[in-house]
């Protein structure tokens, strides 16, 4: 396993995330796994020398921080061995205001997570997206006194408009506050609408980078095969963000420099990603053990400037969605 500093920070994270979304409750979505069968799979990932770990509170409506608390205190002998990230926006309940990145919303959430996730801080706190209800001036404060009060480390954010993360930064530098140091975004050789204005930000302003879906929900794991999956076949976001018909020239070299290699297709297309310069640590799911394998074995890796162009010549700008 490879590490890196997360953005300019100085905190140090693996080169993978274990993405936590995959772990929680199976009776609210098919795919996900009990805490007894993620068991293993985390301990693989932790054996192979992942530190990192990723989930939000809306996973299994907080399922999934109860399973990844409970997994990462029983795998780890110290809190400071893990870098623990959660995420808040999302509805938690009934009420106007169980959702949102309003002052309530914000204190309210942190508390519940800190308590499903059985701790007393999480390294990284992000905000689920762009809230167009809430001023973005009331929730830069309260996630500010967050920080100030310890329940936090580090604030993210994730996917949104380039204009819209500036705004938030330029707010909270302005005020004293504690500015975003990461940014979870949409990115994989599928969807790349992230280079023209996102990342280059990023970049100069030395923000991390956590990709989401870096294998595009498997689809580019399944490059040159037929197979198919049960998040595959129940989860409507993979029609949403992808077009089998228009990814097709992208899913075939992928399949082609794969067994050019004599490697796993996500192995390649999880390889692209780590030479993209701003990426520090895509986020990875993982429901069998071949998935932590092939991400850990995909830091190691090395593409050619001739690989790296075949798999990137094909895509074309498409339709923005986060």
């Amino acid at each position: 396993m490879e590490y890196t500093r997360l953005g300019r920070t100085g905190l140090k994270v693996s080169r993978i995330c274990l993405g936590m979304m995959s772990y929680g409750d199976p009776d609210r979505q098919e795919w996900a796994l009990t805490q007894d069968a993620a068991e293993p799979i985390v301990r693989r990932a932790v054996d192979a020398g992942v530190t990192f770990f990723d989930t939000a509170d809306v996973y299994s409506r907080g399922e999934s921080e109860v399973v990844t608390g409970n997994l990462l205190r029983g795998i780890f002998p110290r809190r400071e061995d893990y870098v623990l990230a959660t995420k808040v926006n999302g509805a938690m309940g009934e009420g106007v205001n169980d959702r949102g990145l309003s002052r309530k919303h914000v204190h309210a959430a942190i508390d519940a997570s800190l308590r499903r996730l059985g701790t007393d801080y999480v390294d990284l706190y992000q905000i689920h997206r762009w809230d167009d209800e809430t001023p973005i001036e009331e929730t830069m404060e309260a996630l500010h006194d967050v920080v100030k009060a310890g329940k936090a480390r580090y604030i993210g954010a994730s996917t949104m408009w380039a204009w819209q993360f500036a705004k938030a930064q330029h707010v909270a530098e302005r005020n004293g506050w504690t500015k975003f140091v990461s940014m979870q975004n949409h990115y994989n050789l599928l969807y790349r609408e992230e280079e023209r204005e996102m990342l280059p930000l990023c970049a100069d302003q030395g923000v991390g980078v956590i990709p989401w879906s870096p294998l595009a929900r498997g689809v580019l794991a399944r490059a040159g095969t037929t197979d198919s999956t049960a998040r595959a076949g129940s989860d409507p976001r993979i029609d949403f963000l992808y077009d089998p018909e228009n990814d097709k020239l992208v899913l075939d070299r992928v399949a082609h420099v794969a067994g050019e290699r004599g490697l796993p297709a996500a192995q390649i297309a999880l390889a692209w990603l780590f030479h993209q310069q701003a990426v520090d640590a895509p986020i990875v799911g993982a429901t069998k053990d071949r998935h932590v394998d092939d991400a850990v074995a995909a830091v190691s890796v090395s593409l050619s400037a001739e690989e790296l162009d075949f798999l990137g010549a094909p895509y074309r700008p498409r339709e923005v969605r986060f």
